[in-house]
């Protein structure tokens, strides 16, 4: 079996992830798993390396010379590969666990919290407190929203590609039941403490796409959750272009322009561009997918 197709073989889909990401990133991320799978390291071991690398890379964004920002970018598309390495670690070795998932997701969380605070602190002296609103509107609002569907559609595409074991499309009411068993004053609390934060998560995701949520309700009652063969692939059809906006929302393209902007000295270009060319393909993206869950259900 040659390298492409064992990485291959690590992936979730072809349809969520294009060539761009096989050979830019799951490669180097296969890579290294490889590795911390003859070092007998635990993917979550991973994960909290790409969050202190990734974390880490904020002070040389802080900085404004081109040679401190290139090793920026060097250490987030180290993160980066890390986090591509546990979750394919954890396909290899089995040792697939929500906390694992959720910690995933954190890890994204916490570079760009970091990194948005060593460009607001850079960019102080000249924008005064505009640049922290700027920021705060970027990152809070729009960044979130963004990454969540991008991440919620692409499980959504897999749950109907694969079925339920190939996709990790989550439900804030099964999240909720779990977390009303749980207790603070238990051994439990930790569990709760990240359940809590991926049950807001879940439900800030749930809340973008009140269609698909009629839909999976009525395809719950129904039709044992899943869809007839013919919708399923008019669905499939309809929701494998929106795959590549989905990637756009996420990671790749928007690295890209923070680093142009950091090394070209005018890093509130990617709070711009966050806020407004990002914003508009999620929005584009939200309203085909929400088109397309209404035309399958009016079909049902």
């Amino acid at each position: 079996m040659t390298l492409r197709e064992r990485v291959l073989s690590t992936m979730k889909s072809t349809d969520t992830e294009g060539a761009f990401e096989l050979y830019v990133t799951r490669t180097p991320g296969y890579l290294w798993a490889l590795l911390f799978r003859a070092l007998h390291v635990h993917p979550i071991a991973v994960t909290l390396m790409s969050i202190v690398i990734g974390c880490g890379s904020s002070y040389f964004f802080y900085q404004s010379t081109v040679e401190m920002n290139l090793i920026a970018c060097g250490l987030l598309i180290w993160a980066n590969w890390y986090d591509c390495a546990d979750g394919q670690l954890a396909r290899m070795t089995g040792q697939k666990t929500l906390i694992g998932r959720i910690l995933d997701g954190f890890a994204g969380d916490a570079w760009f919290f970091c990194i948005y605070y060593a460009l607001c602190l850079r960019l102080t002296p000249q924008w005064g407190p505009w640049i922290w609103l700027l920021a705060a509107w970027s990152g809070l609002r729009c960044h979130g929203r963004q990454c969540a569907i991008a991440d919620y559609y692409r499980n959504v595409h897999l749950y109907f590609l694969l079925g339920g074991g190939g996709s990790e499309l989550d439900n804030t009411g099964k999240q909720k039941q779990r977390l009303s068993e749980l207790k603070w004053m238990s051994r439990d609390w930790f569990e709760k403490l990240y359940l809590s934060f991926y049950t807001i998560y879940t439900d800030s995701q749930e809340v973008q796409s009140p269609m698909f949520q009629r839909l999976k309700a009525e395809l719950d009652a129904h039709h044992g959750g899943q869809l007839p063969t013919g919708l399923r692939e008019r669905f499939l059809e309809g929701s494998r272009p929106l795959m590549k906006w989905c990637n756009v929302l996420t990671f790749d393209t928007r690295v890209a322009v923070l680093f142009a902007s950091a090394l070209m000295g005018h890093p509130w270009i990617y709070f711009v561009f966050e806020s407004t060319v990002l914003e508009a393909i999620r929005f584009y993206t939200r309203r085909k997918h929400e088109h397309l869950c209404y035309e399958i259900l009016s079909q049902l």
